[in-house]
């Protein structure tokens, strides 16, 4: 008991003194632009598929190898971050993790075959996941409750900007400096938010409510983590949710060449208006943050959703294939995911007050375990039609239900739990 005490003691004045001392205006830049690092990292090469799969001596099948072993070890090594943050503090972490990712860019752009590319690919996952953790962490150590939530949607909007523009810059790119300027970018982009983490990110987990590393003490929060019903539920149903989209954004090669027969420097027909769907979810989950309780936003998100797959089955069925037919339900079924995904992960990290860091790492490693197998499973049994898109994104999206009806519903889910809460698990 007097143990659970200095815990919640420990929470509410950190939270109340880092909510004081940090605006909004100082992290949420810093915080949206780590978020765009692994939509960049992704999309920013989708173009050049054909250009890299012809230069390396591969196929195309072979180039989605490359985004699944990014994938897997982004959601292996969030494992590790989190608790690393918890430990030594946010922005230490964070600077190593960026340096890692930059000399792991290097080699992509200097790989001559493809095994060397899946294997900096690789190293380029595991260090990328460290920005996505450790921002999550930040938001909830200087915000409580409803400021929390509209931090975060704001970073959420912010962040949406980068898959519109990623593929768009990737297609220029491709066209006028080949493949490798790509890596080029990222390279410099990884650059720039090092100097922005080391100059203008405070350190927002202090030294008292650091959790050290002790491999039992961290098997166990780990375990406690991963045995706790309602957290991995709230993040399976936001997973969920998003791999019905992220099913689409995988499948952009097979969806601007074959289905609609377009061009490299025509992904951004695809990706700007699915972006503006996602931007503007988030700001109405910014909008909604002290007027909605969570679980109703939650159940307004999946009116739009239900209402969006409607639109996208009949349209694959129905109508002739274009442009408008294929990307104009997305939009709306992106503006549902981002509704959504301030509200759920919220949730998802009260449940451990004092290991946000770790909670983190566990969402970070299910949502982007959860992608690499849409990428590497689901995506090639959808690409031959547009139908089988529209019917695995329902599956997706009825797993996603189902979830949220079973552990998410209730009183537990009316509002966010402060940060003085008891962890559940």
């Amino acid at each position: 008991m007097e143990d659970f005490c200095r815990e919640k003691l420990l929470s509410s004045v950190s939270g109340n003194r880092q909510a004081a001392a940090f605006s909004p205006r100082q992290l949420i830049p810093v915080l949206a632009l780590l978020s765009m690092l692994g939509p960049f990292s992704i999309d920013t090469y989708l173009p050049s598929f054909p250009a890299i799969a012809e230069d390396l001596g591969v196929g195309l099948p072979a180039m989605a190898q490359t985004l699944s072993a990014y994938l897997v070890a982004f959601a292996i090594v969030t494992l590790v971050w989190g608790p690393l943050s918890d430990a030594y503090g946010r922005k230490r972490v964070l600077l190593v993790s960026l340096g890692g990712y930059v000399l792991a860019t290097v080699g992509c752009a200097m790989a001559a075959d493809l095994p060397a590319l899946l294997f900096w690919r690789t190293l380029q996952g595991m260090a990328a996941c460290g920005g996505m953790v450790i921002g999550r962490a930040v938001v909830r150590d200087a915000y409580e409750g409803a400021d929390a939530q509209r931090v975060l949607a704001h970073v959420m909007m912010i962040f949406a900007v980068a898959p519109a523009i990623a593929p768009v810059l990737g297609g220029w790119l491709e066209q006028w400096l080949g493949w490798r300027s790509v890596f080029g970018f990222l390279i410099l982009y990884g650059g720039m938010l090092m100097l922005l983490v080391a100059t203008r990110l405070p350190e927002t987990h202090p030294g008292e409510a650091r959790v050290p590393i002790r491999p039992a003490t961290l098997g166990a929060g780990y375990l406690a983590v991963f045995r706790n019903a309602r957290f991995l539920a709230l993040v399976l149903t936001f997973s969920s949710v998003f791999g019905g989209l992220f099913l689409y954004i995988s499948g952009t090669p097979a969806i601007i060449y074959d289905h609609l027969g377009l061009g490299e420097g025509d992904f951004g027909v695809f990706f700007i208006p699915t972006v503006a769907g996602l931007m503007t979810g988030s700001w109405l989950a910014g909008r909604a943050a002290h007027r909605w309780p969570p679980n109703r936003a939650v159940n307004i998100a999946y009116m739009v959703l239900g209402a969006a797959w409607c639109c996208n089955l009949a349209s694959a069925l129905w109508l002739p294939v274009s442009p408008f037919s294929v990307v104009a339900p997305l939009v709306f079924f992106a503006l549902g995911s981002s509704l959504m995904m301030p509200n759920l992960s919220l949730m998802a990290l009260d449940c451990f007050p004092r290991r946000r860091g770790m909670a983190a790492a566990v969402q970070g490693f299910a949502q982007m375990g959860f992608m690499g197998v849409v990428a590497g499973v689901l995506m090639p049994l959808a690409a031959p039609s547009l139908v089988y898109f529209a019917l695995i994104q329902g599956g997706l999206l009825a797993v996603s239900v189902v979830l949220w009806a079973l552990f998410g519903m209730g009183d537990r889910a009316s509002g966010l739990t402060p940060v003085t809460s008891p962890p559940r698990g």
